[in-house]
Formats: C-alpha cells, structure tokens, sequence
C-alpha cells in the first residue's frame, strides 16, 4: 500500500514515504522534535466581544434563508460569513469560549447540527475543525465548519479516483484491502465498525484515520455515536501527549459508492499556541506538498497501547 526509503546522514535516520494508491508523499523525521515546537499549551485571556460567545451569537452571526439559526443543544449553526465554498456553514459547539474537556453530547449535539445544515445540499461535503489558533482557526471558540462543492477537496478526489482505478483493476475495494493489512496491525488503533488507525504516510504531525463504514453524509448519522466516541479518545490521547491544537476533516462522496469509496476521517496534531509563534508548517507541507513528520506512525500504535 506504500514504500519506504531509509536514508541515513550521520546518526539521523530519515524515511521518505509515498502512498502508492494516491502518490502522495511525506518524510519523516523524528529528530526534528528537537526543534522543541511541541511547546506547552498555556489558555490565554478571553478576548472581549467574541461573536462566538453566548451574550453575541444570537445578535452577530448570520441566519438561514429562513431567518433561522440550527440549534442543538448548547450548539447553534448558521451560514459562514465568510464562505470560501459555495455552501459553507459554521456549528459553534459550546456556550464556553474555552473548552478543557468536551463532553460527548456536546460533540454529538455539534454535529447534528452540522448534518442537518448540509442535507439535501448537492455536491461533495467535508465536516472540518481547526481547533486553537495554531491550527488556523481564526476565532479559538470552539466550531465546526462544513462545505459543499461541486467538486471533491483535493485528497478525497485522489482517493476517489484512485480506488475506481484499484477496483477497476483488482476487482475488489481498496478500503476493504486497507481494513484487511490494518486491522490488528502495528498501525491500529482501535475499533472495528469504524476502524481508526495511525496512517501510514502521515500529512500531518501524528495523523489518526477513522475508516466510516459509510460513503455520503446521508448514511453517516447513524454511525454518529460510535465515531464521536472514538473522535473524543484521540483528543484524549492528544492531550495525554501534550498536544492540544489539532486539525479535522471528514469527507463524504455526493452518492454512495461502496466498492470505490469509502468516507474518511484525518485527524492531525498542531504545536499548541505559543508565544513566539513558531509553526509546525513550512514550505514543505504548504508548497511542496511533502509534509516532514516528527512521530512514526506505528511509534504511535506502540503509544496508543502504552496508554491501555
């Protein structure tokens, strides 16, 4: 499913990875760790006037064509200000500008929301988070962001395209051959219906797949309970490893498309917000498209399992 070169300079041992079905590559190199950019998260002050916050939300962010907002829970969804996507809405999922521990009906009431504002939206959606502002986030209230195209993000349309031709020419679904070699290997995490793993050419520090059972949006809620619940041990696993910030996405084909797709969640770490503001990402992950990966994945199968 991928190769590996290992190249040595000096003591340092670096490994050059490419995924065979997409051609996506990465380097992984842990002495770069040593650049100390996994820094301590320290909660900064809460700015005055967030629009996110419950004394704005209401009279601030936008509404529906209906004049409504979607409202779940403690959370409430409407339309992006700001779209960078032809439907793009946002769910804030807490009344807590800062959040140190989400509870599971929080997440759950979230994406709900979050759900219900892209159903019966044409095209491809993608449920998103930048959690923190290292991750990109602009406002560090915790939110979901959805989107809708008329074409697929960048990555779901490689693995799109990539597992018709693996069909195509294995006659079987490239999803159920990854499931096969993961599943209890050093790479796997836990789960079975929705299988997360720590995937083996990384776009991200630390990235953690989730394998959905399911293709679109539509078939996805009732799979919701299982997915939050695992999405809230790897956020505690992150944190059990210092990190905090992180980046989400889940992306869902426009029809269902069982033997060529199968919907994916990537969940990567971020260095925590610091005061010299040094990033984790560089030319490599933002031009060359080559991110440099500090942890090994399958080091992150052996610390999943210390953890247990």
């Amino acid at each position: 499913m991928f190769t590996v070169t290992e190249i040595s300079i000096g003591k340092t041992l670096l490994q050059m990875r490419e995924e065979r079905l997409t051609g996506l590559r990465c380097k992984i190199s842990p002495e770069r760790i040593n650049r100390r950019i996994d820094t301590e998260y320290i909660p900064g002050e809460v700015p005055p006037g967030c629009p996110f916050c419950p004394d704005s939300i209401l009279n601030i962010t936008p509404t529906f064509s209906n004049g409504r907002r979607i409202c779940v829970g403690e959370s409430v969804t409407f339309p992006n200000l700001f779209p960078f996507s032809e439907w793009h809405t946002v769910t804030v999922i807490s009344r807590e500008h800062q959040v140190d521990h989400f509870e599971k009906k929080q997440l759950l009431d979230a994406f709900t929301g979050m759900i219900k504002s892209l159903e019966g939206v044409l095209g491809y959606p993608s449920i998103n988070w930048n959690y923190l502002p290292s991750s990109g986030a602009s406002i560090d209230h915790p939110h979901l962001q959805g989107m809708v195209d008329r074409r697929p993000p960048v990555l779901a349309e490689k693995y799109m395209n990539g597992g018709f031709s693996y069909y195509t020419k294995h006659g079987k679904s490239y999803w159920d051959a990854i499931r096969e070699k993961e599943l209890g290997g050093e790479r796997y995490l836990f789960g079975d219906e929705i299988l997360w793993l720590a995937h083996a050419v990384p776009l991200g520090e630390r990235e953690i797949r989730a394998m959905l059972p399911v293709s679109t949006l539509h078939d996805f809620e009732p799979y919701l309970d299982t997915f939050v619940a695992g999405l809230l041990d790897v956020i505690k696993f992150y944190r059990r490893m210092g990190t905090h910030a992180f980046n989400i996405s889940i992306f869902f084909d426009k029809k269902p498309q069982p033997d060529t797709f199968n919907a994916f969640c990537s969940v990567i770490a971020r260095i925590n917000p610091n005061p010299a503001s040094i990033s984790d990402s560089a030319f490599m992950e933002r031009v060359h498209l080559e991110p440099v990966i500090l942890t090994l994945p399958e080091d992150l199968g052996i610390n999943w399992r210390k953890e247990k």
